[in-house]
């Protein structure tokens, strides 16, 4: 019996150049120092005392000086540099690659739904001419060869059974907004839990601006308050000392949503916690440090029908893996009727794109 067997690991050749090389690890700096270039650029001095990113030949002012050349870099006005347009982009394609893999864009921009008719994208299917079918989507190849099998060369006719016509299917449009949770426990106990929800917030976005440009997607932050972040905003998200106020966030959510002219609506939410703050009337904020107070969750639990009768789907992605957590996750999803996923920080964007996938059907 053979046993195993060693040999000499010999690595990939690295066609990149020195440039491509810091800049792959600069950008992955940029999103755990939040968009602190200067930060970044201090952490890749102390990488290359102790491993030696750098060459006599490529420095890193050399690195810093091809940054402003290639404008991924720019003055932020005060003195410091800050990420430009096409840093911010490329970030964002960086965190799509990494966490969704290499996919086709063939900026459809739409769902398609399981349901065959008289939808606009074409399909590999057939059916026979029914009366009402759209005249544009007749394959006239394939009644010819119906008409010419029916009658052969010489007397050659084209009757209305003859015809073909090419099923499509009916294409839609999401709707979707993207609640991350910036309270102090995203940080806390030695997990860093914000920066992997900041790059699939990233992903999120490249995906949807590139492959289904029909659809919307809003990012909503929620600590003590909520508000709304641009896309260009993400890579510069921080934690904040901060409650938990799943309140504010849906309902900034809901009504964003409220908004938007689509039929089919959806709320992403990363927490890693349970509700623990509400703001009242007055401006001030009745917190609750130890959870599962019943004048917060109730509220939260409110909500979640609410959305449920405006068929407005919420999927909770718990990333974290305390027990005790679990039982608001249950109560909030069944009153929603929607799903819950205790994802882990590996698996959370996987999880994201697939659902997202999945929901892309027209509900009806």
């Amino acid at each position: 019996m053979i046993g195993l067997r060693f040999t000499k690991f010999i690595p990939e050749e690295d066609n990149r150049t020195p440039f491509e090389r810091l800049l792959e690890l600069f950008l992955e700096l940029m999103v755990y120092t939040s968009g602190d270039v200067e930060e970044a650029l201090e952490w890749m001095e102390q990488i290359d005392q102790e491993h030696n990113i750098t060459t006599p030949d490529y420095t890193l002012e050399d690195f810093r000086r091809d940054l402003e050349r290639q404008s991924f870099i720019q003055n932020d006005g005060t003195g410091g540099q800050k990420l430009s347009g096409k840093g911010e982009r490329i970030i964002r394609k960086r965190a799509l690659d990494q966490i969704f893999g290499k996919l086709k864009r063939d900026g459809g921009g739409n769902h398609r739904s399981p349901i065959p008719g008289r939808g606009d994208e074409q399909t590999a299917g057939r059916k026979p001419y029914q009366f009402g079918d759209n005249l544009s989507h007749i394959d006239f190849t394939s009644s010819i060869q119906n008409s010419q099998m029916r009658t052969g060369l010489d007397s050659f006719n084209l009757r209305e059974d003859d015809l073909e016509v090419i099923e499509t299917e009916h294409k839609s449009q999401m709707a979707t907004v993207l609640m991350i949770d910036i309270s102090h426990s995203m940080i806390l106990y030695g997990e860093d839990r914000i920066t992997p929800a900041k790059k699939v917030a990233m992903a999120l976005a490249e995906l949807i601006t590139t492959r289904y440009p029909k659809d919307t997607l809003d990012v909503v932050v929620f600590g003590n308050d909520a508000w709304q972040v641009q896309i260009k905003d993400l890579p510069y998200l921080q934690v904040g000392p901060f409650h938990t106020n799943t309140v504010a966030g849906l309902e900034l959510a809901m009504d964003i949503l409220r908004k938007r002219k689509m039929r089919n609506k959806q709320i992403f939410m990363i927490t890693d916690g349970k509700p623990t703050c509400l703001k009242q009337k007055d401006g001030s904020y009745y917190k609750n440090s130890m959870g599962h107070d019943p004048r917060i969750i109730n509220k939260t639990i409110n909500l979640a029908i609410q959305c449920r009768k405006l068929r407005i789907p919420i999927t909770t992605f718990m990333i974290a893996h305390d027990p005790y957590l679990q039982k608001f996750v249950e109560d909030f999803t069944e009153a929603n009727k929607g799903k819950a996923f205790y994802s882990g920080l590996q698996g959370l964007g996987q999880f994201i794109f697939a659902d997202y996938e999945k929901n892309k059907r027209r509900r009806r």
